[in-house]
């Protein structure tokens, strides 16, 4: 199957190392795309609730696959989120085509773009870092108990549902702080004259026009690879939202775990090591129209 070809991919909230990340269709989007330059957007390995006990291969095979990009020489910027905040004391990190940054401002034909993870709006994150752990943990029990509801729905016949999307859309508290985290990012981001600002955090995918006082922006949210399954991308000069539900040539791709589960952590991990080495001292650009704003 021919890949489609992408400029740019943004993700974010992959959360690897939990159950309730969905990682074989991340891989088979991934799989499916050619992309130019890749943004991981935070929250990609939950380090929060990372355990030896569960990593599944595909979850692995995610990783590999960013390696493999690495050693095409494809652009991956990695900005750190709160699950993943350990690696933030290797911002300004370089190796070959990997880049890790706090945040990202590039400029895109002529506009400015200004891409970060989010959680730095959180005020539960901020100020009760304990709490955000434990609601964490909350929601990835939440997604279980969901996984087998829809099991039995499904055999019912009525289709899945969203435990955690009812929750959150019920709860007025929620639905004021998505909307509150939505506002403030875009004053702030028109306030330094960025005419996009792209997010990750919430698992909210989203885009829309938002009008401040000091002009407007074009607000994105990545969503996440948990609930939502979507991810931004940029092509033909245009941004777009993409939906894995929609996608039935990426939803056809097979992923052979046959072979790999006899790949032991170690003999995985060396392997990674070793892509890395590929071309690590050659340096990357934003391809095309695309650079440093």
């Amino acid at each position: 199957m021919a890949k489609r070809e992408v400029d740019i991919v943004v993700i974010s909230d992959v959360h690897l190392g939990t159950y309730g990340c969905h990682a074989k269709e991340l891989l088979q989007y991934l799989k499916s795309i050619k992309p130019k330059a890749v943004v991981l957007n935070g929250d990609i390995i939950d380090v929060w609730q990372f355990s030896k006990r569960y990593w599944p291969t595909t979850h692995m095979m995610v990783v590999k696959h960013f390696m493999g990009l690495l050693a095409k020489n494809v652009p991956v910027y990695y900005i750190p989120g709160n699950h993943d905040e350990m690696l933030r004391k290797f911002k300004g990190f370089q190796l070959g085509s990997l880049k890790i940054s706090n945040k990202l401002s590039l400029k895109i034909n002529g506009k400015r773009v200004w891409i970060f993870h989010g959680d730095v709006f959180d005020v539960v994150m901020q100020h009760s870092k304990w709490l955000a752990k434990l609601g964490a943990v909350g929601y990835d029990t939440l997604i279980l108990i969901n996984r087998f509801v829809n099991y039995i729905s499904m055999k019912m016949g009525r289709g899945k549902i969203s435990l955690s999307k009812k929750v959150k859309n019920s709860v007025k508290g929620a639905v004021k702080f998505i909307n509150k985290f939505e506002d403030t990012v875009c004053d702030i981001a028109a306030e330094n004259k960025y005419k996009y600002v792209i997010c990750g955090h919430i698992h909210q995918p989203e885009i829309r026009t938002v009008v401040t006082e000091n002009g407007t922006v074009i607000y994105m949210n990545s969503g996440d690879w948990i609930e939502n399954l979507t991810a931004l991308e940029y092509n033909n000069s245009e941004w777009s939202l993409y939906k894995y539900a929609d996608d039935e040539k990426a939803q056809a791709i097979n992923i052979n775990k046959k072979g790999r589960s006899k790949e032991s952590q170690k003999e995985l991990m060396a392997s990674l090591l070793k892509e890395l080495n590929i071309g690590q001292n050659e340096q990357n650009e934003m391809p095309g129209s695309f650079e440093a704003a």
